[in-house]
């Protein structure tokens, strides 16, 4: 009996733990989609949309050890920021985005619209024929030190032109907040 009471204990906290990161990488893309779609226009009927969304969660790569490298705070984290740089893996945003856009910021998934695979968005940018189409790619949020998480956003153009940095975000009173921008960079 305590076996199997020890188990239920052990499957509920996974699995709460489990539905709490994905509130969280919620709440961090909700964050990031106000920051970077505020100026996109709302998308209707005969309007091309200049900024689509990525739907894969890019992965986190050996470029998180620069920033780190480069940073206090990142610094003391290190160990644990480092163990989810994972290049490896197969996740997207349509769970976050049905969190997001449920019953609420309508205007914003005006704007948004739905999420692209690569190849969708090059065939969108090819039809358009024209250099203004960007592809907005964000990693899988990395979480330390209890409060704070780091994540790369990144935009890509069938041109140069490609920019993107890592964002430093802390919770602030169960709210996430953009802190610090790192490693921004331009091609």
């Amino acid at each position: 009996m305590k076996l199997n009471f020890k188990l239920f204990v052990a499957l509920l906290f996974c699995f709460q733990f489990g539905f709490a990161q994905e509130n969280q990488d919620a709440e961090i893309l909700k964050i990031l989609l106000i920051k970077y779609y505020q100026n996109e226009k709302v998308i209707v009927k005969n309007r091309m949309q200049y900024l689509n969304f990525y739907c894969q969660k890019a992965p986190n790569n050996e470029e998180t050890f620069e920033v780190i490298n480069k940073n206090i705070l990142l610094k003391k984290n290190s160990v644990e920021i480092k163990k989810q740089v994972n290049i490896v893996i197969n996740e997207d945003w349509k769970k976050e985005m049905s969190i997001i856009f449920n019953n609420q910021y309508q205007y914003l998934k005006s704007k948004v619209n739905n999420c692209l695979s690569l190849e969708e968005y090059q065939i969108i940018s090819k039809k358009a024929d024209e250099n203004n189409q960007r592809l907005m790619i964000v990693s899988k949020p990395m979480y330390f030190g209890l409060k704070y998480c780091l994540v790369k956003v990144a935009f890509y153009r069938n041109i140069e032109h490609n920019n993107g940095c890592f964002l430093l975000m802390e919770n602030v009173n169960n709210t996430w907040v953009i802190k610090e921008l790192l490693n921004e960079w331009a091609t």
